[in-house]
C-alpha cells in the first residue's frame, strides 16, 4: 500500500490489481473484496486523510475476507502511528 497525505478531509483509495492475480472475474471479485475492507476502515475512522494506492499481490485472490481484514487493518494502523 502507497499513502501520501493529502489536503482533501477525507481518503481516496485506488485499487493496483494485476493480471498475475487472476482472470477478470478474480480480479473484479478481490476489488469488490477490498473496496469493502477500505470503506469499513474509512467509517470507523481508521484511514487517515489522503491518498492511497492498494497494490494486490496474486496470492491476495486466496485469502478469506477476515484475513484480507486484519491484514488492511494493520497496515493502515501502521500508517496512523506514523501521521
Amino acid at each position: 500500500m502507497r499513502y501520501l497525505a493529502g489536503q482533501n478531509p477525507e481518503a481516496r483509495v485506488a485499487y493496483g490489481i494485476g493480471r498475475s492475480v487472476g482472470n477478470a472475474v478474480v480480479r473484479n471479485r478481490l476489488r469488490r473484496r477490498l473496496r469493502v475492507v477500505m470503506t469499513s476502515l474509512d467509517a470507523h475512522g481508521g484511514l487517515p486523510a489522503g491518498d492511497y494506492l492498494v497494490r494486490a499481490e496474486p496470492s491476495a485472490a486466496m485469502m478469506s475476507f477476515a484475513e484480507l481484514s486484519d491484514a488492511l487493518d494493520g497496515i493502515t494502523a501502521d500508517l496512523g502511528s506514523k501521521a
